[in-house]
């Protein structure tokens, strides 16, 4: 028969587990794999191993033999890999939050907490540096390409929003220095290497 390809092989590969939702030895694949799916018996081993790298077969080790099986809908694995990824995106993202949220907070501990400051100080010129990048390519694009530059404009607007934050944080840790220990702006300014034209962009 005609040669296939290895999306059809993976599809036929498929097609054995959930007509028959047992495990499998790789031998016995190979053998019904031929026979019942015309996936010539060389190229099975790696048709199952793209299947198990992509999460749509599982493989479990049992004494010295790898058995192979799939759930009787693909669908179902695709989304459970999803909603997989999804939480640990979500747990991500909530730990980087949380992270930031105790920076701040140690941040306005007190005194002791110089580095945490300095950090954030830190962070946020990143932030501007970037911002003031963005800027400069820009202007760059101005004769170009529409499209680029609409996408240009984008990132400079997010860059330029987390620099803002980021300036609000500053600010927030200004006043509160300035009531707990009677510090005037231009001490903590100098103390931090905050420049005096300081501001949101």
């Amino acid at each position: 028969g005609p040669r296939l390809s290895l999306e059809e092989k993976r599809k036929r590969m498929l097609d054995i587990f959930h007509e028959m939702p047992e495990p499998f030895l790789l031998k016995e694949l190979e053998r019904i794999g031929p026979k019942q799916k015309g996936i010539v018996s060389q190229s099975v081993k790696d048709v199952v191993q793209s299947l198990v790298d992509d999460g749509m077969c599982h493989c479990e080790k049992v004494g010295t033999s790898n058995f192979f099986w799939a759930f009787p809908s693909e669908a179902a694995v695709k989304r459970k890999n999803k909603m997989m990824q999804l939480e640990k995106e979500l747990a991500q993202m909530q730990a980087k939050q949380k992270e930031l949220g105790d920076l701040i907070a140690n941040a306005q501990l007190g005194r002791e907490h110089t580095e945490e400051r300095g950090n954030l100080v830190e962070e946020m010129t990143e932030t501007e540096a970037l911002w003031s990048g963005q800027q400069e390519e820009l202007k760059q694009f101005k004769e170009c390409d529409p499209v680029l530059m609409h996408r240009k404009k984008e990132e400079a607007g997010v860059a330029k929003d987390a620099a803002n934050r980021w300036t609000d944080n500053v600010f927030i840790i200004q006043s509160w220095v300035r009531d707990k220990f009677n510090m005037d702006m231009d001490e903590f300014n100098k103390f931090f290497g905050i420049p005096a034209e300081f501001d949101s962009v």
